[in-house]
């Protein structure tokens, strides 16, 4: 639920009672992935979705029962092999989905609007939510905190809530959103338990090194995949947050001496549009070397080779340059700031989500990647 905690958040302010659905699991093809969310409130008024419209419908009567009897349910949907138009998955792909009651009074609901909060002003943060098990524990809540701290319980067994809070901050760790199985007691002993484990980490950065044109494209693309987007150029007249009004920051440096001091992690992207071997060379050289996701630089391909003979001169080695994505995107045939700009976020896409970048179209690989038993998959936002 945390991928529309905004809009929820807003719900609680309100005082509005609802239920939402969310995406437990998914297999084989599906639109949405684990943590997608849909929610109904007392008045009928729906947001999010938890399959792209397939079975929208029928999520919304069962928000609506919850809201009414109180009760959590799980429900599983898929394909109809006798009628392809029925209730279910027609693209082929199994999803179970957890409906939640969130009513005033309702024990849970403490714990969620502290989650949606915490989702909603950005913030580092897991919701735990047992999905299966014994009756008294299904739709029970804890909220984990970066640290290990935790509000919230399961009231069963004090090992249990240990055990999920430990689980659930590995989960957080790795901004992952997945499931979990314990027993009961928190170990192998008691009714095993399903636990549905949703991280909301704050949205990962672009950094994009040259106030150009084409920079400017980026930042709307950047923008709208859920990236934090910086624009960086030491050239102040170009600098500006009037040439970049959609950036969430601008920074009149050097870029390699930004890059030196400035937070990135794993999830962070770098674009080199300076196309300027002053700038171009010290700030791949750093950035070549950092545990970021990606780093692409932009350049015709006789730029491209003599940017790199630089870098090697440099002393950046052959395994650090495979690193590096240049000419920078994807070959979409782009010429204007904004195709261009598309290009860059597919190849980042793809990167990100191990697409190969290749036509759909009369390919017999999978359209949705899974990642999830590798390294983490999503923004976001829950992505």
């Amino acid at each position: 639920m945390l991928d529309i905690a905004e809009e929820l958040n807003r719900w609680v302010e309100q005082g509005r009672d609802f239920a939402v659905a969310t995406v437990v699991t998914v297999s084989g093809s599906a639109p949405r992935p684990p943590g997608a969310a849909l929610a109904v409130d007392a008045d009928g008024t729906a947001i999010g979705s938890v399959s792209g419209g397939c079975v929208e419908g029928a999520v919304y009567d069962l928000c609506q029962q919850a809201l009414a009897d109180g009760e959590p349910v799980l429900e599983r949907f898929g394909y109809s092999d006798a009628d392809a138009f029925a209730v279910g998955l027609t693209c082929g792909g199994v999803i179970d989905i957890l409906v939640t009651p969130v009513r005033s009074g309702d024990p849970v609901r403490p714990v969620v609007t502290a989650a949606l909060a915490a989702a909603a002003g950005r913030r580092a943060a897991a919701l735990a939510r047992i999905v299966s098990g014994p009756a008294d524990l299904v739709g029970r809540a804890m909220l984990v905190h970066p640290g290990g701290g935790h509000d919230g319980g399961f009231g069963a067994h004090p090992e249990l809530d240990r055990t999920i809070a430990a689980e659930a901050g590995a989960f957080l760790d790795a901004g992952r959103t997945g499931t979990l199985r314990t027993g009961a007691q928190g170990s192998r002993c008691g009714s095993p338990l399903t636990v549905l484990v949703e991280s909301s980490v704050p949205p990962p950065r672009m950094i994009v090194f040259g106030a150009i044109d084409f920079a400017s494209a980026l930042v709307k693309v950047g923008r709208f995949l859920g990236y934090r987007v910086t624009v960086c150029d030491a050239r102040p007249v170009f600098a500006t947050r009037a040439r970049f009004p959609e950036a969430d920051e601008i920074v009149v440096e050097w870029p390699h001496t930004y890059l030196e001091r400035t937070r990135v992690d794993a999830r962070t992207v770098l674009c080199v549009l300076t196309h300027d071997v002053k700038f171009d060379v010290p700030l791949l050289k750093l950035a070549l070397r950092l545990p970021v996701a990606y780093v692409g630089a932009m350049g015709s391909r006789r730029t491209h080779l003599d940017r790199a003979a630089r870098l090697r001169e440099a002393g950046v080695s052959e395994l650090e340059l495979t690193r590096l994505r240049s000419p920078i995107g994807l070959d979409l045939g782009a010429r204007t700031p904004e195709e261009t700009a598309l290009s860059i976020a597919a190849e980042i896409v793809a990167d990100r989500r191990g697409g190969s970048g290749a036509s759909l179209t009369g390919a017999h690989t999978p359209i949705h990647h899974d990642l999830t038993s590798g390294t983490a998959g999503r923004p976001g936002r829950v992505a």
